[in-house]
């Protein structure tokens, strides 16, 4: 399956196969396969799941694990090491008691929540169109919608109801454009909600692993109704809406240009709080930058970068507000 990573570090066979799984699922290369086998190998017993849940864990002390986990010129003897002592505190008492009650839960729910981000949901890999980090993808749906897929987007086609065509966001952020189409509607579906036309250039966003989680709906052309429960809304070109379970918010008024920037491949920001910045790089930049210091989330900065040159953000930080930029093995960023 993997490497043997029980070397020097305390660890028994089963904590070994543990770190294993855990690396694998990090990869990027997981298929569902792999998935369904590692959810077998944590059912069979309860001192698997305990220690994968351990492993799981120390990964994440370390932080920015979904890269750095896969990277071959990583040394794991510390973290491995860490994980042979957490090994040896775990009460047996647990591992066949309580342990034993949860390990169909919680392999379930891993499933559907992977940690961190860990490896791609369920919902995610069953997904027909997907973008892998720093991915653009351009593709066409019904004969006449073109989609444009941002970064780190899955996108699922769902059974017409009527004139409707559906199509659900999962995750990411997509554009939609379709002409005039008679009595048929386009709707995209995201976190319960939808936006509609008949014909229009529009674009939604649903980053899901963001706090709050909002959708965002903006319209470049034509008309895009947005309806979120009993609640719903009309833009027109240069308007935004968003929305979560609670309701939608007030119409705004954007700069389609600015809006639309990343279709041209470049990520703009105007007096956007550092903490803001840092997630928008993470959905671009290959392995992990880490927000250390709470003050410098809040200090704000400007800049246009091109997606595929996202390391040029860290030089502006560094000389704009004397951040502190550590670089680690596997595209780690210490940022403070």
């Amino acid at each position: 399956m993997t490497k043997d990573n029980s070397r020097g570090t305390g660890l028994g066979p089963i904590e070994s196969q543990a770190v294993g799984w855990a690396q694998k699922l990090a990869s990027g290369e997981a298929t569902a396969g792999d998935i369904e086998a590692a959810r077998r190998w944590r059912a069979l017993d309860p001192a698997h799941d305990v220690a994968f849940v351990a492993a799981e864990r120390v990964w994440r002390d370390i932080g920015a694990a979904r890269t750095v986990l896969h990277d071959p010129k990583v040394d794991y003897a510390m973290a491995l090491d860490a994980l042979g002592r957490r090994r040896r505190s775990v009460s047996r008492r647990i591992v066949l008691g309580g342990a034993a009650a949860t390990v169909a839960a919680v392999a379930t729910y891993g499933m559907s929540n992977p940690p961190l981000g860990l490896w791609p949901s369920l919902s995610q890999l069953n997904a027909d169109f997907r973008t892998a980090t720093g991915e653009q993808r351009n593709v066409s749906f019904a004969g006449d919608i073109a989609i444009n897929l941002n970064t780190q987007t899955s996108l699922a086609i769902r059974p017409a109801i009527a004139a409707e065509e559906r199509i659900e966001l999962i995750t990411g952020e997509a554009a939609f454009e379709t002409t005039q189409r008679g009595t048929r509607i386009l709707a995209v579906l995201a976190a319960g909600g939808k936006a509609f036309t008949e014909a229009g250039r529009f674009d939604v966003r649903y980053v899901t692993d963001a706090d709050r989680s909002p959708v965002t709906v903006t319209c470049f052309d034509g008309r895009v109704g947005v309806a979120q429960g009993s609640a719903t809304a009309e833009l027109r070109s240069g308007q935004r809406i968003r929305y979560t379970a609670a309701g939608i918010s007030e119409i705004a008024t954007v700069d389609p240009i600015a809006e639309s920037n990343w279709q041209r491949g470049i990520v703009e920001f105007r007096n956007t709080p550092i903490a803001e910045v840092v997630d928008e790089i993470n959905r671009y930049r290959p392995g992990r930058i880490v927000l250390m210091s709470a003050k410098l989330a809040q200090k704000q900065i400007n800049g246009r970068f091109r997606i595929g040159e996202m390391d040029e953000v860290l030089l502006q930080l560094q000389q704009a507000v004397d951040a502190n930029v550590r670089h680690l093995p596997g595209g780690v960023v210490l940022l403070s």
